[in-house]
């Protein structure tokens, strides 16, 4: 591993810290390393996340943990930082300038932001400054830690999780009627995930038939939206990107499910596997043929996997 992406594995450690204070924004984290007189080894003398929308950005927070004696080792540091700088004034002022501003002669930047205000322009203005810039260390996992971010973007959509629990003969009831199967630790990663993704959905029958709550309880964090669907009211996904959803968490019954399947519209796939069968009723949906495992565990007895499309899309 190189020095570059030991840095950059620090940057994505700290950005991901802003889980759920940096949204809408995406995570990004910020490393500054300089050499010092005192030692052969560069060390870290600033660091920072984006810790809220709104608030100062990854790159202003590291500059100002920089304590003052280690000002005047700007000028020979590096920045490292998740996401490419913005350029443009929103919320806060362009990073772009902090940088240029402070003196380093040196940025690495993991993942160009597509965001269309910046996409480059970042970059583009650091170099013109004079600043030396290195694109792409660790990018797929600077991109993979926004994965909503870009996918609503990118795609005009969120970023689209279908979730459902089943039996070891798959199916999700038994003969019709609703069927616990998560344990108590397992439920509290299905509301731990919930806390993390903008908005849930099921379908009226589940509605009707089960109630859910649909919250975190069992977990900390930001209540998702709540959506209800049937053929009569489908859901519009233009209308969940007007409405700023960047994620959302599919757990409908077996039809709704297997309508998001069939038309395409998913990112991830996360199936939880109980250790019991029962003789009859309604069948898991299928997965698709298009699916790789990416990871999977085993809590309490119960098998939690998670799928992903076998060709890496791009986001």
């Amino acid at each position: 591993m190189t020095d570059d992406e030991i840095y950059m594995h620090r940057c994505l450690q700290l950005a991901a810290n802003g889980l759920h204070g940096a949204r809408p924004n995406p995570m990004v984290g910020a490393v500054i390393v300089a050499p010092t007189p005192s030692s052969a080894q560069p060390r870290i003398i600033g660091e920072g996340y984006h810790v809220r929308c709104g608030e100062g950005h990854a790159e202003v927070n590291a500059f100002r943990s920089v304590r003052p004696a280690d000002e005047p080792l700007l000028s020979q540091a590096t920045l490292y930082v998740s996401l490419e700088p913005c350029s443009h004034y929103g919320k806060t002022p362009p990073c772009a300038d902090l940088i240029v501003s402070k003196g380093v002669r040196r940025v690495v930047v993991g993942c160009i932001d597509d965001f269309a205000q910046v996409r480059g322009r970042g970059i583009e203005r650091l170099r013109q400054a004079g600043i030396s810039v290195t694109v792409g260390v660790l990018e797929e996992e600077c991109r993979r830690l926004n994965h909503r971010f870009f996918t609503y973007h990118q795609c005009a959509r969120p970023y689209i999780i279908l979730k459902w629990a089943q039996t070891a003969n798959a199916f999700i009831d038994d003969h019709g009627h609703p069927l616990q199967l998560s344990t108590p630790f397992t439920q509290m990663l299905c509301h731990k995930l919930r806390a993390e993704e903008d908005a849930i959905v099921v379908g009226r029958v589940t509605d009707e038939r089960e109630h859910p709550r649909l919250d975190v309880r069992h977990w900390t964090g930001p209540d998702p939206k709540r959506l209800v669907i049937d053929r009569r009211h489908p859901l519009q996904l233009d209308a969940l990107h007007a409405h700023g959803v960047q994620s959302l968490i599919v757990e409908g019954g077996a039809l709704t499910l297997q309508s998001f399947i069939e038309r395409q519209l998913w990112d991830e796939i996360r199936v939880e596997t109980a250790p019991v069968t029962v003789a009859d009723g309604t069948p898991a949906p299928r997965l698709p043929h298009d699916v790789v495992l990416a990871e999977q565990h085993v809590w309490d007895g119960n098998v939690i996997s998670r799928f992903l499309p076998a060709v890496s899309r791009k986001f």
